[in-house]
């Protein structure tokens, strides 16, 4: 009996697995999949039950959290993104803006803190936190207006500096991050529920750390605002100069406790496994990587590349996959419209020149690639080719900041709608066996 030709390695094969791949990332940080499993014991009877949170996945957690204590008086408020709330029974949802905050985020932390007022030591507080809930609960400390926020959020999201930079800068701006929340609860219990978003899960960084114990200083939020040449108006350097009321420092939270429900790595595992069902080799080179997007790219290239021609690190066919949070650097010109991942996948694009059979994806898990309304994109070895037929100079479009459109053009963007949850960027670079390697 003669055996079946070996499949062949093409789009219709490629592209298929790696949105597969991408969606079997977000389906493992799904709140109603992960939340149950994680919470601590109900309260006593008579003692309240406090829900409180923030993020573009606080509406579903509250919505879980709702399915699983059926039984137990529930009662608070979450703060979630326009068009990112969940039905809820007993927990109030609020809207509001994101990545720069508007009134409704300055209204939804105003909210959380009034929540937790006159508590007693039996009572429980959950926080429910995951990303985005930095711009979403944004009250200033004293002096600190919304204004203030808003400009200095923006400042900082086209500055290049990092996840971990920003939330330090915030919570020394804010009358609810870095413990604030958890202080203000105080003596009830406080137990934080959290999606990570951020490198190396710290749960000082996830939202600004609203629950958390602050590691760092004013001192620190004054150097990173120097370090990016980023002005102030005066009242707020005034502000950060005083350094009148310290975050809540390590140690000083006795009663606060952080519970990790889904992370990068473990979303990007389920990637892997999904490439194992499929016959293809996973590596996993971090879930916590960063720099410049498109230097990324590069970067990546070169590692797909000798996988292709050498099977190293691994042999084809495989995938290499990463998470994490790159930065996009904008300069003085103009900038057109575009998010880390698809810069990210056209800077790879442009790195590999064409390279036959290799193929990536890379996305957002909450389906919003900075602004726009898709998660990311798909690349091949054809997209330069294809670019140019368009009349589009990939190189352009690159230095002008512009991928999001491209991809447009191509038809190539990953788009998911809200997922409701954030576990950072999920990127996959897929290469096939080389002619020296056999087509299996």
């Amino acid at each position: 009996m003669t055996a079946a030709p070996p499949l062949r390695w093409d789009d219709a094969r490629a592209r298929p697995l790696l949105r597969g791949l991408f969606d079997a990332a977000v389906a493992a940080a799904d709140p109603r999949r992960v939340l149950a499993a994680h919470l601590p014991p109900k309260p006593a009877p008579g003692a309240r039950c406090v829900v409180v949170g923030g993020g573009k996945s606080a509406a579903l957690m509250a919505a879980a959290l709702e399915d699983a204590w059926p039984d137990v008086p529930l009662e608070g408020t979450v703060v979630t993104r326009y068009g990112h709330a969940t039905p809820t029974q007993r927990i109030e949802v609020i809207e509001a803006a994101h990545p720069v905050p508007d009134a409704h985020s300055e209204r939804g932390a105003r909210r959380l803190l009034e929540r937790v007022q006159g508590l007693g030591p039996d009572d429980l507080v959950l926080a429910l936190i995951s990303g985005g809930g930095s711009a979403l609960l944004a009250l200033g400390a004293p002096g600190i207006t919304l204004a203030d926020k808003q400009a200095i959020n923006r400042a900082l999201l086209a500055s290049g500096a990092t996840i971990t930079e920003m939330n330090a800068v915030r919570k020394h701006l804010s009358a609810i991050k870095g413990g604030r929340l958890a202080r203000a609860a105080a003596p009830a219990r406080v137990v934080t529920l959290a999606i990570s978003d951020v490198p190396g899960d710290d749960p000082a960084v996830i939202a600004s750390g609203p629950t958390v114990p602050d590691p760092t200083t004013f001192a620190d939020a004054r150097a990173i605002l120097a370090r990016y040449a980023i002005a102030l108006p005066p009242h707020v350097a005034a502000h950060l100069a005083a350094a009148a009321e310290e975050t809540p420092k390590p140690g000083s939270l006795p009663r606060a406790s952080f519970r990790l429900i889904a992370t990068p790595l473990m979303a990007l595992a389920a990637a892997a496994a999904a490439a194992r069902a499929a016959g293809v080799e996973p590596l996993i080179l971090g879930d916590a990587l960063e720099g410049e997007s498109r230097e990324m790219g590069t970067v990546m290239a070169g590692i797909a590349r000798s996988v292709r021609a050498h099977a190293a690190p691994l042999a084809p066919p495989a995938v290499l996959l990463s998470g994490g949070e790159t930065t996009v650097t904008i300069g003085a010109g103009p900038a057109g419209r575009g998010g880390r991942n698809t810069e990210f996948l056209l800077g790879l694009a442009v790195a590999l020149a064409g390279t036959q059979g290799i193929w990536a994806a890379a996305g957002d898990t909450d389906g919003i690639d900075g602004t726009e309304d898709a998660a990311g994109a798909i690349i091949g070895p054809d997209t330069l080719a294809r670019a140019r037929a368009l009349g589009l100079d990939p190189r352009a479009v690159l230095a002008g900041h512009d991928s999001y459109s491209l991809f447009a053009a191509l038809d190539t963007l990953i788009r998911t709608g809200p997922t409701l949850t954030n576990v950072n960027d999920i990127r996959a670079i897929l290469i096939a066996p080389g002619p020296d390697h056999g087509r299996a």
